[in-house]
């Protein structure tokens, strides 16, 4: 008999993601290192960055728009505006 494989999706809560904290605009993933006791013993550690999602009114298209953005690509959009942020997401490949 063929045997049939069917993969459960856990649900996630309001407001998380499936995807590893990544900043869309940025493209800032994690980083790994070494956490290091006061007897020296070296553990894995993990330096997430500081990803938050931000609603933005994307006027081409006359919605709005949910980012995930690091810190530093918040303050990039203030900078470009929202619409050259979003080109540079979809020019990464980024699905909006």
């Amino acid at each position: 008999m063929n045997s049939i494989s069917i993969m459960v999706l856990e649900p996630t809560r309001r407001g998380t993601s499936p995807v590893s904290a990544h900043c869309m605009l940025t493209g800032a993933r994690p980083g790994f290192g070494r956490r290091i006791s006061h007897s020296h013993r070296r553990t894995s550690r993990r330096f997430d960055p500081n990803i938050q999602s931000r609603r933005y009114w994307l006027p081409s298209e006359s919605r709005r728009v949910r980012l995930r953005l690091s810190t530093k690509g918040i303050k990039t959009v203030d900078t470009i505006g929202v619409e050259a942020a979003v080109a540079r997401i979809r020019a990464r490949g980024v699905r909006i």
